[in-house]
């Protein structure tokens, strides 16, 4: 992973205020190439050393069961489950067979079969406890104690790939971001199945090439979102076997689209018994010691990324989800807190010495720049994104130019930044030059994916953008005939919202599901708090079906839109280019890939013969969001074609554009060059 030089000098020289900081950029590439060194010593290569899934847990073999466990300060263990009714006995105790605290057993073939339970007991010096194998890859939980154990898992069929040689093409992602559990409409844990049948015909006609599932590894307490993991190679059983999630991934991929795992690697649960926390006796096995082992904010371990054993597990844990399941890359969680020993926790980041300090975890960028070399070099095809709030500067910079070798990084400020504007102000208020600002403040040398809203903005105790545009009328007033202010306001400016978000889009658009429609609800999983009920915790699809509600004309507006981008590739190496901003007549308007967009923000003024300078040529209206099948007025003609003018009385080569400019809307037209001369249209260009 040795990084060349000159690379790392364009990464650096692609930001002049980054050059500070070249020694530290340096180091950094140099301490990955130098833990890739040592990690590799006794293996080919990256990939075989995290192969530790291949060894450690449960494998049948040479008709015997082999089952070995790293514990380095335990006395004893003993396998134990329903072969052995839950008791220590003779036969079933492991062997340590080294001194790195490596244990393991045995078994001929008839001792265990597919289904059986079973879990670790293990004694340590001063006390014991029940234990899930780390590497157990099914854990399934009893429905009535509650009690979570590993279950072998060896069914006579494996499964049968249907579209065994699947590669993400190379095109912008549009992502579709669900959970399989409240993917359903009815009022309980969704399946695999389920998601499969009913979501996935979903997710494929809206034009979605990506889908990123959450909460895959399994998790003790439903309620976590999948954010608090306790068996990273076991994908959650309350969502159905292990088949079931291969047959939803290949049925994508026969589809065309890529699925992208939700891995959370920046910390883990506190259970001890289902998770890793005390696992041998000691909280430092995979953890720091002491109070850095604990995240204050999340209640839950953070990972010793220092660690040789934790790199192994971590590494390997990548490794599996692309070699089982096929997965087609990661979406690593949590990033920001994984970075810093502050966490990110109320802290602003407002100068490039904030990435570059004591507070920085630089063991976590070299496990984070192992992990990317990892999933790419099994499979080159594999996307990887960050999600990051901090503004890390490297993190989407190949490792070849001293980077962190993500393929993509998250625009998070962008989703908070709609929430404050239509959660603080009235859009009559909306500064449309910051929001252009806001909407482009990236880091143009790294790929990013934007969007509006994700899962967070609809949590329990926030809102969807939507219902914080109409509030309680969306309940009663979003038939197709009934007119009504605030659902019309909302409902123009959640198309505008998510339009001009997409059309801005770094390299990728991401949308969670729902949002596309405008799901009036939140999200609220089962809890104490709600009497456990799943009223919250699934996506009522019956909205979006209905013909006499207006759903169904956003989910259109959505489809299309994403069709629209894809057609012209808006999201691939070109950047939006401002045309002409005004914050007092709330327009904006810009180029990007042939097309031009011009968005009218005010919520009382329509403008007509709207005039602002645009290159000489012909522009074909192709694209509106007022239209009738959008739940507009239908103000615009469809596929009006204008053409720009010169302005003639102050005898100047400026050539411009005049627009009917709707109230809260926004229209898209292709552009098709004139015969200009070169001259003309190079001065035409300037603003």
């Amino acid at each position: 992973m040795k990084a060349d030089p000159d690379n790392i000098q364009m990464f650096y020289e692609s930001d002049p205020f980054l050059k500070p900081f070249k020694t530290a950029i340096l180091n950094r590439t140099n301490n990955m190439s130098e833990r890739e060194t040592v990690l590799t010593r006794d293996s080919k290569n990256l990939a075989d050393f995290a192969s530790g899934h291949n060894y450690y847990g449960l494998h049948f073999s040479e008709n015997k069961w082999i089952f070995r466990e790293w514990a380095p300060n335990a006395v004893s263990i003993c396998l134990i489950g329903e072969i052995t009714g839950w008791q220590e006995k003779t036969g079933f105790s492991l062997k340590r067979i080294n001194e790195d605290g490596v244990w393991e057993i045995v078994l001929p073939a008839e001792a265990l079969k597919h289904g059986d339970l079973y879990r670790l007991r293990i004694h340590w010096p001063g006390g014991e406890g029940d234990r899930i194998p780390v590497y157990a890859k099914r854990v399934i939980q009893d429905p009535q104690t509650l009690i979570f154990n590993a279950q072998v898992w060896s069914p006579q069929d494996p499964y049968a790939w249907s579209c065994p040689d699947f590669k993400c093409r190379q095109e912008a992602p549009f992502i579709y971001e669900t959970h399989i559990g409240m993917a359903q409409e009815e009022e309980k844990t969704g399946s695999y199945r389920e998601f499969t049948d009913k979501i996935l015909p979903r997710i494929v006609s809206a034009g979605y090439n990506m889908i990123q599932l959450m909460a895959i590894q399994e998790h003790p307490y439903y309620g976590s979102f999948g954010y608090q993991v306790s068996n990273y190679f076991a994908p959650s059983s309350r969502f159905g076997t292990p088949e079931d999630l291969k047959e939803l991934i290949d049925t994508a991929h026969s589809a065309g689209i890529a699925v992208l795992m939700d891995i959370i690697h920046s910390h883990a649960v506190c259970n001890e018994v289902e998770g890793l926390s005390r696992f041998d006796g000691t909280l430092h096995q995979y953890f720091h010691e002491g109070t850095r082992g604990m995240h204050s904010a999340w209640s839950s371990r953070c990972f010793d990324y220092g660690k040789i054993q934790v790199l192994h597990f971590l590494l390997s844990n990548c490794r599996f989800w692309l070699d089982e399941y096929r997965f087609d890359g990661f979406r690593f969680d949590g990033v920001t807190s994984m970075l810093y020993l502050h966490h990110g926790l109320g802290k602003s980041f407002t100068s490039l010495e904030d990435y570059f300090n004591e507070d920085v975890d630089e063991d976590s960028i070299t496990y984070l720049a192992l992990a990317n070399k990892l999933v790419h070099d099994i499979r080159p095809d594999a996307v990887t994104i960050a999600e990051d709030i901090s503004g890390m500067p490297g993190l989407a910079v190949p490792l070849s130019e001293g980077g962190f070798g993500f393929d993509y990084r998250f625009s998070m400020g962008i989703p908070d930044y709609w929430i404050r504007l239509v959660k603080d102000s009235y859009d009559e208020e909306w500064p449309t030059g910051h929001l252009w600002y806001e909407l482009n403040n990236r880091r143009m040398e790294e790929k990013s994916i934007s969007y509006s809203e994700s899962h967070d903005q609809a949590l329990v105790g926030d809102q969807s953008l939507i219902f914080r545009l109409i509030g309680t009328d969306m309940y009663e007033h979003m038939t197709v005939n009934d007119e009504n202010f605030r659902v019309n306001r909302g409902i123009a400016l959640h198309k505008l919202i998510r339009m001009i978000t997409m059309a801005t889009s770094g390299n990728g658009y991401l949308n969670f599901m729902g949002n596309e429609f405008g799901h009036p609800d939140w999200i609220d999983f089962p809890r104490p708090g709600n009497n456990w009920s799943y009223n919250y915790a699934r996506r009522q699809w019956h909205l979006v079906d209905d013909p006499l509600l207006k759903y169904r004309l956003l989910a259109n507006f959505d489809r299309d839109m994403i069709a629209l981008a894809k057609c012209f590739h808006l999201l691939g190496s070109s950047t939006p280019m401002l045309l002409y901003e005004n914050t007092n007549d709330k327009i904006i308007a810009f180029r990007r890939a042939g097309l031009l967009f011009a968005f009218n923000f005010h919520p009382t003024r329509s403008f007509t013969d709207y005039g602002f300078d645009a290159p000489p040529g012909t522009y074909k209206m192709i694209f509106d969001s007022d239209s009738w099948v959008y739940g507009g007025y239908g103000r615009l003609i469809p596929g009006q074609e204008h053409h720009t003018l010169s302005d003639k009385a102050k005898n100047s080569n400026r050539r411009f554009i005049s627009l009917y400019l709707p109230t809260r809307t926004g229209i898209v037209l292709k552009y098709t060059e004139s015969n200009y001369s070169a001259t003309d249209s190079h001065t035409d260009e300037r603003r």
